[in-house]
């Protein structure tokens, strides 16, 4: 299976959710930072969803840095929406956030940019 993402600027793009598999195709694509927007075991403990942490690790072995914000698809704050973006103003770019689809990264991303948050472009 191919590694999924969409441009979302030149700097920044999202992705459904990520498995070991596909590190080397982030490296590859030039990704200096990955976000992770979704929870661990959000369709349970054995839906077979990688952990933030099991992502985390293979990416820091390929210099990727990582962080993790974990946000319930049922809708997002603006709390959450102002963290995303001090997210997307400290960690190097081109960067991916990541979750079960992507759209609750757009979700995030657009949340930060009406609150005055700067998007990577």
């Amino acid at each position: 299976m191919t590694f999924a993402h969409r441009w979302l600027t030149p700097k920044l793009a999202v992705a459904p959710q990520l498995t070991i598999n596909d590190v080397s195709a982030i490296k590859a694509a030039g990704f200096q930072s990955v976000i992770c927007n979704r929870p661990d075991h959000e369709d349970g403990p054995s839906s077979g969803q990688p952990t933030q942490a099991d992502i985390a690790s293979a990416l820091l072995a390929h210099g990727i840095r990582f962080a993790y914000h974990p946000v319930n698809s049922g809708g997002h704050s603006n709390d959450q929406a102002l963290e995303m973006g001090r997210l997307m103003s400290e960690l190097p770019t081109p960067m991916l956030a990541y979750c079960r689809s992507g759209n609750r990264c757009i979700g995030l991303i657009s949340l930060a940019k009406s609150l005055g948050q700067d998007v990577p472009e």
